[in-house]
């Protein structure tokens, strides 16, 4: 490792790092909760000294995380400087096909569906 960084971080400061949660908060209370797993043994102390090729499992909205820790991070950056932190292990979810209708306007039913795979809610531009 570099002189820089160190050989191990706190698993709140981590998951709160590579942008699991939007607060650092938010990650201490799901790792006190027992909600996470390091290496297959649950863990309550938000504390717990994580290094580079331990694999963490919980869940996060709706979907469940396996992710390999890659590096340590030095500061929340963005986006991409978070995605590079880890692995993810876990595989894809599969998507629902639209219905197809050709030549038509989609329904009601389908616009609602179309704005649920886009993650946003009716009034949301």
């Amino acid at each position: 490792m570099s002189d820089t960084q160190p050989d191990k971080q706190r698993l709140d400061k981590w998951l709160w790092h590579a942008r699991f949660f939007k607060t650092r908060t938010l990650s201490a209370k799901q790792v006190s909760g027992g909600h996470v797993r390091v290496n297959g043994e649950r863990t309550v102390k938000p504390a717990y000294g994580i290094a580079p090729g331990d694999i963490l499992a919980f869940a996060q909205a709706r979907r469940a995380r396996v992710i390999k820790i890659v590096e340590l991070g030095v500061r929340r950056g963005p986006a991409d400087e978070a995605q590079a932190l880890y692995d993810d292990l876990a595989p894809p979810e599969p998507r629902e096909p639209l219905p197809e209708r050709v030549g038509e306007r989609p329904t009601k039913k389908d616009r609602r569906a179309l704005d649920a795979l886009r993650g946003g809610q009716d009034g949301d531009f």
